[in-house]
């Protein structure tokens, strides 16, 4: 990483708060979509911790594909968490964005983390953190619980599902 990129990073994670309001800028710079998603990741990480969830990993790749973007406990429950960032909601809200193929990408990746696990039963479920960016404005992060399932059939009497 350049130095240039370097110092952007770190102005990056010392933003990241939930009681600093939002500047999209970083160095005279407008904040780059990739670097919205991670503030977003990063700031969803915080509001988790801090509301009693337990952080287990971040950004998950199974090795049979498949990806999660947080996975932590929360309580009994096995929580596998995807984040959406955006600026506005001009266009929606950003858990429209978890479409059904979305919905298979995170549930393949969920299949794989529990198969690692040697499939155990055991309460999960699917959230999706919304998170809000707003210029001038303290960040907007809103948690929908269970919001999907794994389809009908799939894994089931191996584990049970959270809900």
């Amino acid at each position: 990483m350049s130095p240039a990129g370097m110092v952007r990073s770190v102005l990056l994670w010392w933003r990241c708060s939930l009681r600093t309001k939002v500047r999209l800028l970083v160095a005279g710079q407008a904040m780059k979509t990739g670097e919205i998603g991670d503030f977003g990741e990063r700031l969803a990480v915080k509001w988790l911790r801090k509301h009693g969830r337990k952080v287990l990993y971040r950004n998950f790749s199974g090795p049979k594909g498949g990806e999660v973007d947080i996975v932590c406990r929360h309580g009994d429950d096995l929580t596998f968490v995807e984040v959406k960032t955006r600026t506005s909601e001009k266009f929606g809200r950003p858990a429209d964005a978890v479409d059904l193929e979305k919905q298979r990408l995170i549930q393949r990746g969920a299949t794989e983390w529990l198969r690692m696990l040697g499939r155990p039963v055991l309460n999960f479920r699917f959230d999706i953190v919304e998170v809000i960016l707003t210029e001038g404005e303290w960040p907007e992060v809103r948690v929908i619980e269970n919001a999907f399932q794994l389809p009908q059939g799939n894994m089931m009497g191996r584990m049970a599902t959270g809900g």
